[in-house]
């Protein structure tokens, strides 16, 4: 038997292609198109000119020519498709295009399939022609033929050609939602259907196969593959298997173990393959970054032995052998499918028998000295791993985090945490990257109280590098980038008293970037030319108006060389310096605007293709726009009603309509205002959405890649940014938060690590710093997610309770009530209802009780010695509870099936009680009365694992009167044998079971609250604790 791996794409993660600017304003929009250039090589259709023969056509289809010339057509409406985060062929999954959520199945191939033959009597043909047959087979397959030759090298490794390694790179792409990939389609037809039914692949397999036999064989190793399914029944030791698929393995185990893959719970088959003749495609795949091996088709193993070294877990050793008959034809004479034979100088005949004859004395010589070091020596131990985390990673929290706990909130696959801070009440989201990290804001330091800053590439290395004004030091620091979001370099410059605002641009026509710096305490303005090495030269300063707040920088008079307008705060107006091309300006026109002018853009409102300007008034409720004339004069303002203490405005086209609308900031208000442009340069009556306390900027950019205009606003005094995903016609849907450093305000946003997906810095005032929060190209961020509540609580678990396929979350409160918090499309938690609990609830959990697939919740009232379970009814409800009794003020709480009824059961930890307390279920949401047996001194923590691989559940009890855990074993009728302790230091609170020396034997890492360390405790052959590692917290 074979086990086949038909997956299919379960997310649809594009990338972002950042547009080829040289200058980002503190107010300018950021567009990121895909149509621009990049790094990147975007697909072009017409690069490739496809010769056609009437043997290709098939039923009335159009030709392969035909089908790329219509894909030329509607390119400019079709998102540019990359290559998937992750690797999905890695693991048996099928996946419905009807339901998101994934079925954990798996395939058995036919015993009788037929051998794979036939397709190399092809003739060896270009990747288009080769894949022309399938057109009418494979969704939109000519759009990827196309996209995989272009991203194929000129000079492809391996000395394979373009085709040939395009074919492997053809393979490996994952196609869009709800389509089928090339790779599952032809899987599926080997593995499943007639050899019949295959012959419309030859073509490609010719290709393919012949490229993968092109690859030198990888040396002899150890790969993986995995399964979200117990098989072990179906490969005892001994059994012949088949694998009829190309099989993509992995040299890394610890990428199967991880959430993307096969995660850590539920039931699931690891592979462990000893392979011969598996061929390395990194260098020909999308997945650039992943060690893959590919088996070919027609595989065959011999089941070894199996492993089950956890709960739900099951390793089955396979190792690959030579099959005595042809499973699959090699591509072309003298392909070696399998590595060639060595024959050594010790096999011939010459050396057989002198060598036979040393052999003999040597292993009669290793006897004897073996039995006399026996009487002086003793046995070796077998190495094993005892510092498994040799380095820690922190993230800041709110105040106090009492509880965390792990779970996919964003439905990407990957571990996320959610930390509930008590004196906050506050729950922050750390989302994780799949890598057993979270990352979080990067932080640079800059002078003393920053305000406003660009972005632009001032060295010429095409990375984006910053230039921020400082206004306490009365300095500029320009920091240059190294293209991987870190900014090593820092360089000061003098400007005026309190610089407030800065531009960039070609003031002097000699292609090196220029600075504007208004200086607010001055009235002056700094002028700095650029050198062609990055730096500047001292200022030149201009009067200005008085209190010059901002800048911004265009040609407003059509000659060809930039002016700039600044923002007079001190006076109401604003004024329009004219630039003679040579770094030099003369005279300036003043205008008058509204109360308090805070910052300006410039753009063209009326389509009259002159550019006009938008004010925001900060000292009172209205913008003012100025409509350009030809000569670069401006007429009278226009005002329009905004919202209160409007400072931040910008400009861009939020409902797809082609014309120009506006969004400003309110201060005072709490909001930000979208006014759409009638266009005639007239507004419509604002609409107005909530963001954090006192928006101090906001910004444009398309942040999940959807073509539509997003917004980003700094919230100066709650230290968080939000962010306005815009969901169709200049709609934007309820702002998600994320936390900053302290008082931000001023933001840009640029793809500052090279990734193509829109990043964001942000400078924090009153820390002096800038903080560089890296997009995901989803609308999401990699930063702390701070979400307010409106009660203390004490504990949380998480848990799809309305079952949406998104998690939601439950806590215990202070004042004796449960919240539940239903989580939405958006990552935004929303409390859709509060319950009544007992006296002061300390732990809760999730799980189902009652067999009818919905989520239930239990938890532990300290105060009144009892539990309380609530039945949920699958939409996000749930009903009044029902209370049993425990211990002594019962402080933890956990579930499993412990006398294997299939009936979910309950143990409880009483802090006063010394002692825990089972529960054993009845399948319907009741319980019998309790159980108890003893435990240490006021047991805080208790968890469930199979501690001595013997598939019986065991307890594990943390003992914090007493400084030792207690370890519970057992039985097979859900009792549990007498306790063993162990020491631990001050104070174990918290325990978490783990494999962390990956010796295959059972850890426990304990959290000691007193001595604030963690310490390892591992699990031995003979199933003891022992060898702890101590770390710091």
């Amino acid at each position: 038997m074979a086990v086949v791996l038909d997956i299919e794409s379960t997310d649809d993660e594009s990338s972002i292609i950042r547009e080829n600017i040289d200058v980002q304003s503190q107010h300018s929009i950021i567009v990121l198109e895909d149509s621009k250039s990049n790094d990147r090589q975007d697909v072009k259709f017409d690069d490739t000119k496809i010769e056609n023969e009437p043997i290709y056509k098939l039923n009335d289809y159009e030709d392969i020519n035909r089908d790329l010339i219509a894909q030329t057509e509607k390119v400019a409406d079709k998102t540019n498709i990359n290559c998937k985060q992750h690797n999905e062929r890695m693991v048996d999954k099928t996946h419905s295009a009807h339901n998101r959520k994934l079925t954990k199945t798996i395939n058995i191939d036919k015993l009788d399939s037929d051998p794979i033959i036939g397709y190399a009597q092809e003739r060896l043909l270009p990747l288009a022609k080769a894949c022309a047959s399938l057109c009418s087979i494979i969704y939109d397959l000519s759009f990827y033929v196309q996209k995989a030759l272009h991203e194929t090298p000129e000079e492809p490794a391996n000395e394979l050609t373009i085709d040939e390694s395009a074919a492997i790179r053809l393979y490996t792409m994952e196609w869009e939602e709800p389509h089928r990939s090339l790779y599952s389609e032809l899987n599926h037809t080997l593995k499943k259907e007639s050899r019949e039914n295959l012959r419309p692949y030859f073509k490609y397999l010719k290709l393919l196969v012949t490229a993968l036999v092109k690859l030198p064989c990888v040396p002899p190793l150890t790969i993986w593959r995995g399964v979200t399914k117990n098989l072990s029944a179906e490969f005892p030791p001994g059994t012949i298997v088949t694998w009829w698929a190309f099989s993509s393995c992995t040299t890394e185990l610890t990428v199967l173990e991880s959430n993307m893959y096969l995660g850590n719970t539920g039931a699931r088959t690891l592979f462990s393959v000893e392979a011969i003749n598996g061929r390395r495609v990194r260098d020909h795949s999308c997945f650039v970054t992943e060690e893959e091996i590919i088996l070919l088709p027609g595989t065959r193993m011999i089941v070894q032995s199996q492993l089950s070294p956890a709960t739900d877990l099951y390793i089955i050793h396979l190792k690959q052998v030579i099959p005595e008959d042809v499973l699959l034809e090699p591509p072309f004479e003298g392909a070696l499918l399998y590595p060639k034979p060595k024959y050594y100088w010790y096999r011939k005949k010459r050396f057989v028998i002198p060598l036979c004859l040393i052999a003999i004395l040597s292993i009669a010589a290793i006897i004897i000295s073996s039995v006399l070091g026996t009487q002086f020596g003793s046995k070796i131990p077998a190495y094993r791993c005892t510092d498994p985390n040799p380095l820690s990673m922190s993230s800041e929290t709110g105040q106090s985090p009492i509880y965390v706990l792990s779970g996919d909130f964003n439905n990407d696959n990957k571990v996320d945490l959610a930390v509930l801070n008590q004196v906050d009440q506050s729950i922050d989201l750390f989302y994780g990257n799949g890598q057993g990290t979270f990352p979080s804001q990067i932080t640079l330091v800059t002078g003393l109280t920053p305000l406003s800053m660009i972005a632009a590439d001032f060295d010429h290395d095409q990375n984006i590098d910053l230039a921020v004004t400082n206004q306490i030091d009365k300095t500029i620091s320009i920091l240059y980038g190294n293209g991987n979001a870190a900014f090593l370099t820092q360089t000061t410059y003098t400007v005026g008293k309190r610089p407030r605002s800065v531009t960039t641009g070609y003031f002097s026509n000699n292609h090196t970037l220029d600075l504007i710096v208004t200086n607010y305490n001055d009235n002056t303005i700094s002028v700095l030319l650029g050198t062609d090495d990055g730096s500047f030269q001292l200022q030149r300063t201009y009067p200005a108006g008085k209190g010059p707040r901002s800048v911004i920088s265009d040609d407003f008079n059509k000659d060809n060389n930039l002016d700039f307008v600044v923002v007079n705060q001190g006076e109401n107006t604003i004024s329009v310096f004219f630039g003679n091309g040579n770094g030099v300006f003369g005279s300036y026109l003043r205008y008058a605007v509204g109360e308090s002018p805070d910052s300006v853009i410039a753009h063209d409102f009326n389509n009259d293709t002159i550019l006009d300007l938008a004010v925001a008034n900060y000292g009172g409720t209205t913008i003012s726009v100025l409509y350009g004339n030809d000569e670069g004069t401006f007429g009278f303002q226009v005002t329009f009603e905004a919202g209160n203490g409007p400072n931040s405005i910008i400009a861009s086209d939020f409902n797809n309509d082609g014309q120009e609308d506006l969004v400003v900031a309110n201060w005072r208000d709490n909001t930000v205002s979208v006014l759409f442009n009638n266009g005639n340069g007239s507004f419509h009556q604002r609409q107005t959405y909530a963001t954090g306390a006192t928006p101090s900027a906001v910004i444009a950019a398309d942040f999940n890649k959807d073509y539509r205009m997003d917004l980003a606003v700094t919230n100066y005094d709650e230290n968080t940014i939000s962010i306005l995903i815009n969901n169709n016609s200049g709609q934007f849907e309820s702002q998600i938060r994320y936390a900053t450093g302290k008082k931000p305000r001023n933001m840009i946003s640029n793809d500052f690590n090279n990734d193509n997906k829109a990043d964001l810095a942000v400078i924090n005032e009153a820390d002096g710093t800038i903080m560089l929060i890296l997009g995901n190209d989803d609308g999401t961020f990699q930063a702390r997610v701070p979400y307010l509540l409106k009660k203390t609580s004490s504990s949380i678990a998480s848990g799809d309770f309305n079952n949406d396929n998104k998690l939601d979350l439950a806590v215990t409160n202070t004042d004796n009530t449960v919240s539940i918090l239903l989580g939405d499309t958006y990552k935004i938690f929303q409390i859709s209802m509060s319950y009544a609990t007992g006296i002061n609830p300390t732990s809760i959990i999730s799980t189902d009780l009652n067999n009818d697939n919905n989520l239930d919740l239990i938890l532990v009232n300290q105060d009144d010695n009892n539990l309380s379970i609530f039945i949920g009814d699958g939409h996000g409800s749930f009903q009044n509870s029902t209370t049993y009794d425990v211990g002594k003020r019962p402080i933890s709480i956990v579930s499993y099936d412990f006398n294997h009824d299939k009936k979910m059961d309950l143990a409880v930890a009483n802090y006063d009680g010394k002692n825990i307390s089972i529960l054993f279920g009845n399948g319907d949401g009741t319980f019998e009365s309790q159980i108890m047996y003893k435990s240490g001194t006021n047991p805080c923590s208790i968890i469930s694992i199979d501690l001595n691989n013997d598939n019986l559940m065991d307890l594990i009890v943390a003992n914090e009167g007493e400084n030792t855990i207690s370890v519970l074993f057992g039985n097979t009728n859900g009792t549990f044998q007498n306790q063993i302790k162990y020491k631990t230091n001050k104070g174990p609170c918290t325990l978490l079971p783990g494999d962390f020396n990956r010796d295959m034997i059972m850890d426990i890492a304990v959290v000691d609250k007193r001595s604030t360390i963690v310490e390892l405790l591992f699990g031995t052959s003979n199933m003891t604790l022992e060898s702890q590692k101590i770390y710091p917290t």
